[in-house]
């Protein structure tokens, strides 16, 4: 699964070289190991990815990108996964790390009542702020740190599974 199917999905550096815009980000970007696909830089660029996505920030492609720079890890990868939480899942997701949270800090989970405004922002977030933070930071390493071990394993599995394919091949009779 993880290299050839990865590949398909992410752009090879050339291609990124013709986007003008990029160009503002100076030549770090270009770097060779950020587009790679490696099982560390896989495996890490799901870490960094599922991670972030968990966190409550505006700006998580930004995060996810300095991160993957800061760690070595596919670019496109870690920046990719960060769209798990988008406008249809976030309510979801952060009403899932909020019941974590409260769980482990032992209280009571409180009803909301939505409403787009800031006051209601305010105003529901002095009751739940702690339970919701911890939540986010818990769910974000659990799911980083098992996407990097489900990726690496299956990384492993495929690798190993080839060399006995290859060996098979090599035993039988021409």
């Amino acid at each position: 699964m993880p290299k050839r199917t990865l590949k398909q999905f992410t752009p090879s550096p050339a291609q990124v070289r013709r986007y003008r815009s990029l160009r503002v980000l100076g030549d770090w970007i270009y770097e060779p190991n950020l587009w790679h696909i490696t099982r560390y830089s896989a495996s890490m660029a799901f870490f960094v990815g599922l991670f972030v996505c968990f966190l409550p920030l505006p700006g998580q492609m930004i995060i996810s990108a300095l991160l993957a720079v800061a760690l070595r890890c596919n670019l496109p990868i870690s920046v990719g996964l960060v769209w798990i939480t988008n406008p249809l899942t976030m309510p979801a997701i952060y009403y899932l790390a909020y019941r974590v949270g409260a769980a482990l800090l032992g209280t009571e989970v409180q009803s909301l009542t939505f409403e787009i405004s800031w006051e209601w922002a305010q105003e529901s977030l002095r009751g739940i702020w702690l339970p919701f933070i911890l939540g986010c930071l818990i769910c974000g390493l659990m799911s980083g740190a098992l996407g990097y071990f489900v990726i690496s394993m299956l990384w492993r599995w495929q690798v190993s599974r080839r060399w006995r394919r290859r060996k098979e091949r090599r035993k039988r009779p021409v």
